[in-house]
């Protein structure tokens, strides 16, 4: 089987990487993570200069989130109780949503797992949802993993 694990380094992607961890997978099953990282591009023209290195340094920004994002998530997998995944990992350039697609066709996945913020109203409006996105252009299953409030325990 082929789990391809989107991340992006939040709580909720978080609950993702751990749903998928903790489960009996069939042997020979892989594990690809994947984290987007988004190039900043300023929203308008600006009617002043920007430093010059005012989007590098976003950008290293957000390269960086995303490889402590990849890292944290292979650790977890390497905690694994004796599993046998196969698991790799890579940080990929462009829109979460289309990157997710994409990569889910490209290697044949078979399932995608996402976590979803849970954004409602005017913030999903903003700010979109990639978990739906994914959810309903994915060619292939997908598991939306949503984070539990804070306080409240997995039930056993």
């Amino acid at each position: 089987m082929k789990i391809l694990l989107a991340i992006d380094g939040s709580p909720c992607s978080n609950a993702a990487v751990n749903e998928v961890a903790e489960r009996p997978w069939p042997a020979g099953s892989e594990v690809k993570i994947i984290s987007a990282m988004e190039r900043p591009v300023p929203p308008m023209t600006e009617p002043w200069a920007m430093p010059p290195d005012y989007f590098e340094g976003l950008e290293k920004a957000a390269r960086d989130q995303a490889q402590a994002a990849v890292e944290g998530a292979v650790t977890r997998f390497g905690k694994g109780a004796g599993q046998k995944l196969q698991v790799t990992a890579e940080i990929i350039e462009g829109s979460p949503k289309h990157v997710i697609l994409d990569e889910a066709e490209q290697w044949g996945a078979d399932l995608v797992v996402v976590g979803s913020h849970g954004y409602r109203g005017l913030k999903r409006l903003w700010l979109g949802s990639v978990s739906h996105a994914v959810a309903t252009h994915a060619k292939c299953s997908v598991e939306i993993v949503r984070c539990r409030p804070s306080g409240e325990s997995k039930a056993t």
